[in-house]
């Protein structure tokens, strides 16, 4: 678990048939820390207070910055109730600069964080330190697909093997494919043999359900990965956008997405010559979420690779070759390369993000979306980050 060097604290007393006892509520981005030592050390203080028959004063304002509850009695006379609040709110921080390479030299000074328009304190502030990942890869093997799922999968492998690199590894992975509907292959794990094993055997079917794969991962899989401040959430979709048998709309995706505080990296699939109305859908879903939509494989067939090696013996004569006239297997080898080399440029930038703490001025928990916005002192670089979150004590 992420250890924070601070610690908010607040305690309030009150007779227990004043007001409802109350449950210790588990909110989006909120730490509570049980501190029993410090409870025994404010019923001392309260006591006497109450035994003259005086109600101890409540919280002051500025004490009263958190929702987070826990309960504790007073075994003299079972009606003296204490509630201690801790909350931060957790911001993983993405800052590139040019070619997309990850600024690794920031401090917390360089940083500004507002919500809903309202500067905020940075209460914590680590580089180096920052929770583990857990990642769904989403890949499309509906119809339209089949000629790039090849190259996808091994591109897709290469991802796993660098994220997790081995099975000591904290971050960890799911796989899920949708056609006609949404499917989890593999649930969390950190092995990338049992990943790279699912993901060889994957094969092409039909339809296309591309927004209810986005709002499943992020509902059954994202909501049950662990609590909010304990790690970083994102999903990775390779898929061309084109949605014809969702149940749920472009819209509830990202709501979802939303809620589960999911950030989602978009790869667009479709091939150079081609145009693709979906590619709007992947850069919304992507903007919309704190992720980033790539579109490799837009880049006209280079030159570098003339022998036709990849396309003799490792891939199917099935491939987009001929129809682009590139019988030599330049556009093969380009493909191949350009997707693998767009997961690993978001590897990478999962690997150098910063992480930001910040207690809330409105500790309301009224179940309101707060949209966050992070500020850099430094000019020409790219700042990506989580854009809000759901004030409730959910999960």
């Amino acid at each position: 678990m992420l250890q924070h060097n601070w610690t908010i604290i607040t305690l309030e007393t009150g007779f227990a048939n004043q007001r409802k006892p109350t449950t210790l509520p588990k909110g989006p981005g909120i730490l509570t820390t049980p501190l029993p030592w410090m409870l025994m050390a404010a019923l001392l203080v309260c006591l006497p207070g109450m035994a003259r028959g005086r109600q101890v004063p409540s919280e002051s304002p500025a004490a009263k910055t958190s929702k987070a509850q826990a309960q504790g009695s007073n075994p003299a006379n079972g009606n003296q109730r204490i509630r201690v609040h801790v909350e931060v709110v957790n911001v993983p921080v993405s800052v590139l600069g040019k070619r997309g390479i990850p600024v690794i030299d920031l401090t917390k000074n360089d940083f500004k964080i507002y919500e809903d328009g309202k500067r905020q304190t940075i209460r914590y502030f680590s580089s180096e330190v920052v929770p583990p990942l857990r990642v769904g890869l989403i890949v499309d093997t509906s119809n339209s697909a089949r000629f790039e799922l090849k190259f996808e999968k091994d591109a897709a492998s290469s991802f796993v093997f660098n994220v997790l690199r081995g099975i000591e590894s904290n971050n960890k992975i799911f796989l899920e494919t949708f056609d006609a509907t949404s499917s989890l292959v593999q649930s969390f794990t950190n092995d990338p043999d049992v990943l790279n094993e699912k993901i060889k055997n994957l094969k092409a079917g039909g339809g296309k359900a591309v927004y209810d794969a986005i709002y499943d991962a992020c509902e059954q899989e994202m909501k049950n990965s662990g609590p909010r401040e304990q790690n970083r959430r994102v999903l990775v979709l390779i898929s061309d956008g084109i949605d014809v048998e969702s149940k749920h709309t472009l819209e509830e995706a990202i709501s979802m997405a939303h809620r589960a505080e999911t950030a989602i990296y978009t790869i667009g699939n479709t091939g150079y010559g081609y145009a693709n109305p979906g590619d709007k859908d992947l850069k919304k879903v992507a903007e919309d979420t704190g992720g980033a939509a790539f579109f490799p494989l837009r880049k006209s067939p280079g030159t570098g690779y003339l022998t036709g090696y990849l396309s003799h013996g490792k891939f199917d004569t099935s491939e987009q070759n001929k129809g682009l006239g590139a019988e030599t297997g330049i556009y093969t080898a380009d493909k191949m390369i350009a997707l693998a080399d767009t997961l690993d440029n978001i590897r990478r930038e999962l690997a150098n993000q910063y992480l930001i703490g910040y207690t809330p001025t409105d500790s309301t928990l009224d179940g309101t979306y707060r949209t966050i916005r992070v500020v850099i002192d430094r000019k020409g670089v790219i700042v990506r980050n989580k854009p809000g979150y759901f004030a409730t004590s959910g999960e």
